[in-house]
């Protein structure tokens, strides 16, 4: 047990003291402690159990296997859940066993309150996701584990649910319902004491102060994961039932980590996870920190020449010789005449309790950044700023676990109060390659602002913290918020493979695909959050 218990806390040690000596700095050696920095955290702080799960239940026909549309034809099916009561739960989706396949057709559902026992009408989720993910020929886009699926729909708390899926066309084979219960929040709440208007659901139109296609794979900054595989995606576990169901209905729930203390080995696979998800930030603010604190404009220009190189050493090692220099250019273009914004306030992956034992380890970088795509998450607006947390890691385990992603999809998310977030991880001012864009995704960031933004109008706070983030996340990057940039398509979009195509440097992902996303409200603030973005880079 002893030389069981060694072993683990040598491999934890290894993998801080493997990560560069420039990445695990104390912040105060770049940002004076005068800049409101978050309290100081020891050098390795024990990861925290983070409870969440999901219940996967496998859909069955609905009245047969055919039903009337009303208009003389028949459907070509409809699949569901009847009413029943399952664990709790606090967002929903569906997945397929095929993710080329489309589900074309309406999925809703109802679920029951916790606490209450009242249900809620019946509540559409967004049928069309295909056009967030992985592009094509990535090695994330083609892998194994990935699943069809819709977008997830945040509900709250529930402990009972009833889904109907109807079908134009045949429905894909596989549907399964996801159930997902977030766990409990992080000890702090990084996101309280911002609460806005906003946190009603209000709405409101007045805004506030306001090329190629490959792809880069790193380590994880370091060796710091490679020593263990424990911080890959979870097994499945089979036959956990819920506490009542149809007869021959199955369910799979994927926990995130046992029950009972975990084991050393497991602790020290989970801590050297979060050490390398917190020492790629470790120049930002002080290791294991829940946010990186807001600069003024001057102090961020101060902290430009101790950044790291937008692309990581290690990445940068085997990229073409020929591809090597736009970065470098970049950042000197920046550093000789900083046309960047102040850097906002970012809750990072710890802040809002990302467990991190359940991505695929290492990260992976794109060469630049060129574009920012803003998204909509379609998760709809039913829930509080304090509540942003738990939304967050449902999707991300939605992401992961049900949907089999490497990672959270978006760079960034922002919620109704303007709370920015810490997406994917590898590093906040770096070009970590996100799965947001399809066929987009190489050297451009993808920021998805949490709600529906269909029929109803963003929060002024969440446009000006998209304006706020692209001002400071560009200008590392020399990108003029209101210039243009060219990006060449990966494929699955609306453009064929290798065509080189020019939009705006903040652009709405149905700019890149045929999609509604991320709303006709929120798509139609473009403009403005544009012009809020360059004034706070100081280009007048």
């Amino acid at each position: 047990m002893r030389a069981s218990l060694a072993s683990s806390i040598a491999v934890t040690c290894a993998a801080v003291l493997a990560l560069p000596v420039s990445l695990v700095a104390p912040a105060a050696a770049v940002v004076p402690s005068a800049l409101g920095l978050p309290p100081a955290v020891s050098a390795q702080p024990p990861a925290p159990e983070l409870p969440g799960s999901t219940q996967s239940l496998p859909l069955a026909p609905l009245g047969g296997a055919s039903r009337s549309l009303g208009d003389g034809t028949d459907s070509p099916g409809e699949q569901g859940l009847t009413r029943r009561e399952v664990r709790p739960f606090s967002l929903v989706g569906v997945v397929w066993d095929d993710p080329k396949a489309a589900l074309h057709g309406t999925v809703q559902v109802r679920t029951r309150a916790a606490g209450s026992g009242a249900w809620s009408e019946w509540q559409d989720v967004e049928t069309h996701n295909e056009e967030h993910g992985a592009d094509p020929d990535t090695a994330e886009g083609a892998g194994r584990a990935l699943k069809g699926s819709t977008a997830p729909l945040w509900v709250g708390d529930s402990d009972g649910v009833e889904i109907r899926v109807r079908g134009e066309e045949t429905l894909p084979e596989g549907l399964r319902l996801e159930l997902v219960d977030p766990g409990e929040s992080p000890g702090e709440d990084a996101a309280a004491g911002t609460e806005s208007g906003a946190e009603t659901g209000a709405e409101t139109d007045t805004e506030t102060g306001a090329e190629t296609g490959a792809e880069t794979i790193a380590a994880e900054d370091g060796t710091a994961a490679s020593s263990t595989t424990a911080d890959a995606p979870a097994p499945r576990t089979a036959d956990a039932a819920p506490m009542s169901r149809t007869a021959g209905a199955r369910s799979v729930t994927r926990a995130a980590a046992p029950s009972g203390p975990p084991s050393p080995i497991a602790q020290a696979a989970a801590s050297a996870a979060e050490a390398a998800a917190g020492a790629v930030n470790a120049q930002l603010a002080p290791y294991g920190a829940a946010w990186i604190p807001a600069l003024s404009k001057a102090e961020t220009e101060l902290t430009l020449p101790q950044l790291p190189m937008p692309m990581p050493q290690e990445a940068k090692a085997s990229a073409a010789p020929e591809a090597q220099s736009a970065p470098a250019a970049q950042t000197a273009a920046a550093a000789s005449k900083p046309f960047i914004g102040p850097r906002p306030k970012i809750i990072t992956r710890k802040g809002w309790g990302a467990d991190e034992r359940i991505r695929e380890k290492g990260f992976v970088y794109t060469k630049t950044i060129k574009a920012a795509f803003v998204h909509h998450s379609a998760t709809g607006n039913n829930y509080t700023c304090r509540q942003a947390p738990s939304v967050l890691r449902s999707i991300y385990r939605y992401h992961v676990k049900s949907s089999g992603w490497r990672d959270f999809g978006y760079n960034f998310a922002v919620d109704k109060c303007g709370n920015i977030y810490e997406g994917r991880a590898g590093g906040v001012a770096k070009p970590v390659l996100g799965a947001h864009t399809l066929g987009f995704n190489t050297n451009s960031m993808g920021i998805a602002v949490l709600g529906t933004f269909s029929r109803s109008t963003p929060p002024a706070a969440a446009v000006t913290a998209v304006a706020r983030l692209t001002a400071w996340k560009l200008g590392l990057y020399g990108v003029n918020p209101k210039g243009t940039s060219y990006l060449v398509s990966g494929g699955g979009n609306l453009y064929k493979k290798g065509t080189k195509v020019r939009f705006n440097a903040i652009a709405g992902h149905r700019d890149g695909f045929a999609t509604e996303c991320p709303g006709v409200r929120l798509y139609g603030k473009l403009g403005s959050a544009r012009a809020s973005s360059a004034k706070y880079q100081g280009r007048g």
